[in-house]
């Protein structure tokens, strides 16, 4: 089982590292818009599914953004069998992972109180 999980562990990272590259490089699609960032990629058991989270700042619509990002997911995952050598290439389920706008949140919550840093 151990050694199981470093392997998923790999994929997971490999996943994320590569999605993050094709969205950032590859992908034309003028309706993603802002900075995404790929923060986690947690592969199923069986390698059919991976659902991979995804931070969205700047963005002009989230909602919107994370739909076509959604929709260009066959072609994320085409490009994701040329790089990585698995049996089966998994289906990419988009999440949206708003931990980084939760934590950019209560930074400015809190210096809003007055315990930001001081310099």
């Amino acid at each position: 089982m151990h050694k199981n999980n470093n392997r998923f562990n790999r994929i997971n990272e490999e996943l994320k590292k590569e999605i993050s590259n094709i969205i950032t490089f590859e992908l034309k699609n003028p309706k993603v818009t802002g900075l995404i960032s790929v923060t986690k990629a947690k592969i199923t058991p069986d390698l059919k599914y991976a659902k991979v989270y995804v931070s969205i700042l700047n963005s002009k619509n989230i909602k919107e953004t994370l739909a076509n990002l959604k929709k260009s997911s066959g072609f994320i995952r085409t490009e994701l069998a040329k790089r990585i050598n698995l049996r089966i290439t998994p289906e990419i389920i988009f999440e949206l992972d708003d931990s980084l706008e939760y934590g950019a949140k209560i930074d400015s919550i809190l210096k809003e109180i007055g315990f930001g840093k001081e310099k």
